[in-house]
């Protein structure tokens, strides 16, 4: 297995494909949706953004597209559904104790609120 850190910084379309899909399989268009609700709108992802990072993120081995499927009455068969794989879990936790050391540096140095 690759090391982790070598992934980063992850491009912030990545990072926020993974706490999409950390907390439930989820299809393109819902990863869409529950990146625009995180981020109060502020990131909206296109569809080919979208569509070109998670075939990386496949690649990398980030995410998993799963066979698990919902009830058919709330599926569509031509959705393919994606989770976070165990290596991502990896890579977010390592991204995100990189953006918090960033955070810290930036408090100690004045340019964000409180002091680390």
């Amino acid at each position: 297995m690759q090391d982790p850190a070598s992934l980063l910084p992850l491009a912030s379309a990545t990072f926020h494909i993974l706490l999409a899909v950390a907390e439930e399989d989820r299809h393109g268009y819902a990863i869409i949706q529950e990146v625009a609700v995180r981020t109060g709108g502020e990131l909206k992802l296109s569809a080919g953004t979208l569509y070109r990072s998670i075939q990386r993120m496949l690649e990398q081995g980030l995410i998993v597209e799963t066979s698990d499927r919902p009830e058919p009455e709330f599926d569509d068969e031509r959705r393919r559904y994606y989770r976070i794989s165990p290596y991502g879990v990896l890579v977010a936790k390592a991204e995100t104790r990189r953006l918090s050391q960033l955070v810290k540096l930036a408090q100690q140095s004045g340019f964000a609120a409180g002091k680390a």
